[in-house]
Formats: C-alpha cells, sequence, structure tokens
C-alpha cells in the first residue's frame, strides 16, 4: 500500500536521500523500512529567514501496516471511441494551437479520431524568427508573433504551470510535457515552470507526436468563417497565401486565444452569442532579482542555495468612488526574466514578462494590474471591452514615438506625475490605484515600491475581453457542434487551466460523435 506523509523538513544543504530517514524519524516506528518512495509536492518555507527549510509531501511504500494516509490514486483514463457508434466520419477539426488547441488535439489523436488543426501562425521555429526580427528591427508580423502561432501566448513567456483549479486532468498536462521534453521536476514543484527555451522544444515534440498519431496540422491558415445549417455546424472556410479551402465537419473545438480579436468580429458577426468579461490593466514592472531575494530570503539566492525568488502580491482600493473597490495585484511574476514587447496588432503597444528556464538574468518582473470593469467599457457592445485595450495600445504606441516600444520611466516619476508619457497609456483610475496601493504592496515586499523599479506600459491581455458562451456539454449555445475552449473562449487563465480545459472539450466531443 502506498502511503502518504506531509511536512518532510529538509535543511538547505540536506540531499534529497534524506527524506526516506526523516519519514522514519517523524513516524517513530521501530523496525520500519521504506522500500519505495517519491516526491509529490515540493515548497520552500522561508518565514524564517535565518532558518529556511525545504518542505516536501512524500508517497512511499513501507514493510508494515500503518495508519496514515493512503495515498490517492490519480489516473488520466483516455475516453474511449466505440467505432460502431459515431455519428459520422468527419475528422474533428481544432482552431487554434496554443495549450488548449494543443491538448485538445493530443488527446483527439491519442482516442485515434485524427484530428485536423488549423493554426494562423507558423511552427514554433518560424514564429521565433519572426519574433526575434520584431524585437531586433520593429518589424510586426501581425500572423506570427508573440501572440499567435503554436504554442500560443503561453510559448513566449516564463511557461508557468501554477493553477487555482484542481482537476485529475493537471497530471495527464503535467505527465504529457514531461514525456515530450519538460523538466520531471514539474510534476512535484509548488510553483512549476518550464522556460520559454525550453517550452519552444515541447511544443514541437507534442505536434510530432500528434502528427504520428495520425493528426494533420495546417499552419499560416486562419479560419474566416463558420457555415452553420439549422444550428448544427457544417464547415470551416480558411484562407492561406489567400487562398481559400472549405473544410467540411461536424464538430470544432475553437481554441482562439485571448488576442484573436478578429476572431471575435467574425464570430460575432455570424451571431455566436458572446457575453463582455472583466480582465486588467497595468504594466510591467521590474527590480533587480537581488531585491527581491532579500525580501523574500534574507540574501541573494545563489548565496543561499535557492532558486530566484517570487512573490505574488494583492491590495484592494478604499476611498475615491473611482477606485474604491477595485484590487491591485501583480500577475505572471518573472523571476530572473526580462521586459518583452508583445504587440500583435499594427500601431498596437503591449508589453509581457518572459523568463528562461535558468532564469538567470539578474532582473524580475511581472504585471502589475488593475480591475477593469465592464462599465469602464463605456458601452454595451459585446466586443467593447476590445477597443478598450486597442484604445491604451495605440496610446503606448504613439507615445512611443510610433514605434514598437514600450513607454518607461521609474515608479518614482510615474508616482510623482513626472511621466506623463507612461501616465497618458493609462486609465486615470489605473494610475490612481497604482498611487494609493503601491505603498502597501512596499509593506508586504519590502523595496516593492523603491523609487528607481522601473515601469514599463501596456499590459492588457492578462485574459480575454470575452466570453463565448457555452453549454453544460461544452457546445455553444448557438451552434451544436462548436466547442469554445480554453483562455481566449474565456475560460481558462494560464497554460494548465487552458490545457485541462482543451482535454474537456476533447472528451465532450467524443462523447457527442457516440451520441452519448
Amino acid at each position: 500500500m502506498m502511503y502518504r506523509i506531509h511536512q518532510i523538513k529538509l535543511d538547505l544543504a540536506d540531499s534529497k536521500e534524506k527524506i526516506p530517514e526523516k519519514i522514519l524519524k517523524k513516524i517513530g516506528i521501530r523496525d520500519l523500512s521504506i522500500k519505495e518512495w517519491h516526491i509529490v509536492k515540493e515548497s520552500i518555507d522561508a518565514r524564517d529567514k535565518a532558518n529556511i527549510k525545504w518542505i516536501y509531501s512524500v508517497d512511499f511504500i513501507a514493510n508494515k501496516k500503518l495508519k496514515l494516509e493512503e495515498a490517492p490514486i490519480i489516473e488520466y483514463r483516455l475516453p474511449e471511441v466505440d467505432w460502431n457508434l459515431l455519428s459520422d466520419r468527419k475528422k474533428p477539426i481544432v482552431v487554434g494551437f496554443g495549450p488548449a488547441g494543443i491538448f485538445a488535439a493530443l488527446i483527439l489523436a491519442q482516442a485515434g479520431l485524427n484530428p485536423i488543426v488549423i493554426e494562423r501562425g507558423k511552427e514554433v521555429e518560424k514564429r521565433a524568427h519572426d519574433v526575434e526580427n520584431f524585437w531586433n528591427n520593429n518589424v510586426l508580423n501581425t500572423e506570427s508573433n508573440v501572440q499567435f502561432g503554436e504554442g500560443g501566448a503561453g510559448a513566449f513567456s516564463d511557461g508557468k504551470l501554477t493553477t487555482g483549479i484542481k482537476d485529475v486532468r493537471i497530471k495527464k498536462v503535467l505527465e504529457e510535457l514531461v514525456r515530450f521534453g519538460a523538466p520531471s521536476e514539474i510534476l512535484y514543484k509548488q510553483k512549476p515552470h518550464i522556460g520559454t527555451d525550453m517550452l519552444m522544444i515541447v511544443v514541437k515534440n507534442l505536434r510530432e507526436e500528434i502528427i504520428r498519431l495520425g493528426g494533420q496540422i495546417i499552419f499560416e491558415t486562419k479560419m474566416t468563417d463558420i457555415i452553420v445549417s439549422e444550428g448544427k455546424i457544417k464547415g470551416l472556410v480558411c484562407e492561406k497565401n489567400k487562398e481559400q479551402s472549405t473544410y467540411f465537419c461536424s464538430h470544432v473545438i475553437l481554441a482562439p486565444g485571448h488576442s484573436a480579436r478578429d476572431t471575435f468580429e467574425q464570430l460575432n458577426d455570424i451571431g455566436i452569442k458572446m457575453e463582455q468579461k472583466p480582465f486588467s490593466i497595468g504594466v510591467r514592472i521590474e527590480h533587480p532579482q537581488e531585491l527581491v531575494d532579500i525580501a523574500q530570503y534574507g540574501g541573494p539566492h545563489g548565496d543561499i542555495g535557492l532558486p530566484p525568488a517570487e512573490y505574488k502580491l494583492s491590495h484592494r482600493c478604499k476611498g475615491d468612488s473611482d477606485v474604491d473597490g477595485r484590487g491591485v495585484y501583480t500577475f505572471c511574476m518573472c523571476p530572473g526574466g526580462q521586459v518583452i514587447t508583445a504587440s500583435s496588432q499594427e500601431k498596437g503597444v503591449v508589453v509581457n514578462g518572459m523568463s528562461l528556464h535558468a532564469r538567470n538574468s539578474g532582473w524580475a518582473n511581472s504585471a502589475l494590474l488593475c480591475d477593469v470593469r465592464t462599465e469602464d467599457f463605456g458601452s454595451s457592445d459585446v466586443l467593447a471591452g476590445v477597443r478598450f485595450q486597442e484604445k491604451y495600445e495605440h496610446k503606448a504606441y504613439l507615445q512611443a514615438g510610433g514605434r514598437y516600444a514600450p513607454p518607461a520611466c521609474t515608479w518614482g516619476a510615474l508616482r510623482d506625475g513626472k511621466a506623463p508619457h507612461v501616465e497618458g497609456c493609462l486609465p486615470e483610475f489605473a494610475v490612481a490605484a497604482f498611487r494609493q496601493v503601491m505603498p502597501e504592496l512596499g509593506k508586504k515586499l519590502k523595496g516593492f515600491d523603491a523609487d528607481d523599479a522601473k515601469v514599463y506600459a501596456v499590459e492588457t491581455r492578462s485574459s480575454s475581453p470575452v466570453r463565448i458562451l457555452r453549454e453544460k456539454n461544452g457546445q455553444s449555445v448557438s451552434v451544436l457542434g462548436l466547442y469554445p475552449c480554453g483562455e481566449g473562449a474565456g475560460y481558462a487563465g494560464g497554460i494548465t487551466s487552458a490545457a485541462v480545459d482543451g482535454i474537456k472539450m476533447a472528451e465532450a466531443l467524443i462523447c457527442d460523435m457516440q451520441g452519448k
């Protein structure tokens, strides 16, 4: 029998091989031996900076029966396909090849359904070339950039896999990522990450596996229309190199990503029901990594023998009616990372953060965001949130002098009203909220509100500004056979939750194909 034990503590200098010894000491039973063990979760307890510990939860097998928690059996089971029950043999189509689309396609391929994937962007290798050209030469390819292409927006990030959801499918996602090149430590780290450099390798390997299993992936091809008859999906019209093709189908997983604004327009035009969704707006804030390390650990991470320190901060505003009740929080924190320009639309500037697996840049950055409410959009139009984002991205472009370069300043300058080129990229309520909240965040993380902290504008893509409405069975409320999916459809918030939603929609599609 496998048991699970928590709060196994190691000093920073201890080897993980001491874990069985620590388990025996904690249990305190004579003649007990441990036959097999593996780490379930690893975290850091740095509350006492003079005595920082590694903390583990461990599953193990012993030579005696124990009165301990049994380790839960968490095993993902692939949906079975009874080929005699299939309503038709048309191949299912997946639109979009970010985390949701990749894992939807993987499940469909593993089930033997030979999916077709339509992706507007390029393979990750070619995409990386276009992104470098954008960063180095200010040349934006609106179809191949930080937002669009194989791997989705998450491919140019930190590759963070933390999520607030609890779902058996998370284990499936992590195990597949490891199988295709991610480090095995993501299976037990409290805050797992892969890194942009390693994530690109994993994405390529996932693509090759889907193809090996019979899937087809068509890059540089954009969905331009959905063919609907009697309330059911009948096909997709797609365009590649200005030539149109029609793909006849009865089931489509739509995983467009949060920046597919032209797709939202198309869906709205053909009557696919959507609703406005609140999101956030703000800046990237950057500090020396050592400042964060000292605040969290008491010293530089390398001297202590720990990974670069992270943080997650939040505070709710009070007082003035424009900011009262608004949340200000950090998001997508990148230890040892860099601030990047993440534009996907002409004459718009967007910022994001990115880290390589080593997280060794010496700088820490995160989004500093303020809640945007749907009433801030100024219109009941379902796409008003998109227009809101575009407005401030264009302001940032103009403040940068018509270049794809984020307007930047120090926090001290923005706080004191001496950075109009940055302040002009943000709604007044966001600037007011930051000025109120930053001293409070500085109390939670010493130095966070330092005058010389660097600020870059503008961050608008923390989540989708719309939600594509779907029924409990996953299908669109407007069109049978259409499964809105992932972060762009409004049902996820990060790589892991998007991948899990992709798996859910693949399962729902397989059930429907068999009339279940």
